[in-house]
């Protein structure tokens, strides 16, 4: 097996010229390197900067700096090849909803040049894998959300490239539909394919990737597998409940000094990271017990990448925000008392 990354980015910088904002840096520094034959997780909230990698990698776009390759092309001097390599599918769907779904995939093998019979069959091989066969002949105009987003993928996948890119794929999908296509990425890679996917659903990254970028304002602040992401953060979470917001403030100072990292004050909740929970666990009841502060409830959990990134960024991601499913409410009051404001 060749010892050349499927994609590698290196150094990568972008600035945009806007009329109101003057010069905006989407990109400064940006590296990554994806193996072949694994899922990279390239993970930031809105304005990160995940979707100018993309549009770099795939040679929509050219860097202001650094340097790019999909399987050893240049995306800048050999960007012929490297769009002979990738399927790309976008935030939104770039199908025709006028067509049906089968005529949407012979459509894009006939732009890729593939003979007749082959865009025919290639086709057929795509609206079953992707369980769209009873749906073939309908318009796109009467598939759901989930439906047309698996056309979208299938479409990136006519001419069987082996690197994906996925540009936030299941954004706005509902759970059950998000499910569905994580499934089918799973397959894909399962057969050989090498996909990089940009997404702010923290579950969706735990999920699929091997390994994971955080990117934030256009820089690379963490990477690594999900499990290491959640181990640097600590072995437990400890959340304790007060009796009421003004209890939990009262409680931030005693708990803070057990936590490796700033705790989180959410309404009546503080979070902590620790390595030994039941035994911090146990002090941080002692110690609001000698100031008759008590506790409504008390619960450990492993780590998940929400706060990982919380952690990281000091802010939610835009999904989080909304209540999106991945199992983080809309709106509250959370935030990390030793992290930085989020900048707009």
């Amino acid at each position: 097996m060749s010892d050349i990354p499927a994609v590698e980015a290196r150094d990568l910088v972008k600035v945009f010229h806007a009329k109101r904002l003057g010069e905006v840096l989407a990109l400064d520094g940006v590296s990554l390197c994806v193996p072949a034959g694994t899922t990279l997780g390239l993970l930031g909230p809105n304005g990160a900067g995940k979707t100018t990698a993309v549009r770099i990698l795939s040679t929509i776009l050219t860097p202001d700096a650094g340097s790019a390759s999909v399987l050893g092309h240049d995306v800048v001097t050999d960007a012929d090849a490297v769009r002979r390599s990738i399927g790309l599918a976008g935030q939104f769907a770039t199908v025709d909803e006028n067509l049906t779904g089968r005529e949407n995939l012979r459509m894009v093998g006939r732009l890729c040049h593939m003979p007749s019979a082959a865009t025919h069959s290639r086709a057929d091989e795509l609206l079953e894998q992707f369980g769209l066969t009873d749906a073939a002949n309908r318009p796109l105009k009467t598939y759901s959300g989930g439906m047309r987003r698996r056309v979208d993928v299938a479409a990136a996948l006519v001419a069987r490239p082996p690197i994906l890119f996925l540009d936030e794929p299941t954004t706005g999908l509902d759970p059950q539909s998000r499910i569905d296509l994580w499934e089918v990425i799973e397959g894909l890679v399962e057969d050989g394919t090498t996909v990089l996917l940009t997404t702010q659903y923290l579950e969706e990254a735990d999920r699929l990737a091997a390994s994971i970028v955080v990117v934030d304002h256009g820089k690379v602040i963490a990477e690594g597998t999900p499990a290491e992401l959640k181990a640097d953060l600590g072995t437990t979470v400890l959340t304790l409940t007060l009796a009421d917001e003004s209890s939990a403030a009262r409680a931030l100072p005693l708990i803070a000094p057990l936590a490796m990292k700033a705790p989180v004050l959410d309404g009546t909740s503080l979070e902590i990271t620790v390595d030994a929970g039941p035994k911090v666990a146990a002090e941080a009841l002692r110690a609001l017990d000698q100031v008759g502060l008590p506790v409504a409830g008390l619960v450990l959990r492993e780590p998940s990448l929400d706060d990982v990134f919380l952690s990281l960024t000091g802010h939610k991601t835009e999904a989080e925000k909304e209540g999106d499913g991945t199992g983080t409410p809309p709106g509250g009051g959370r935030h990390s008392t030793g992290s930085k404001e989020k900048r707009s």
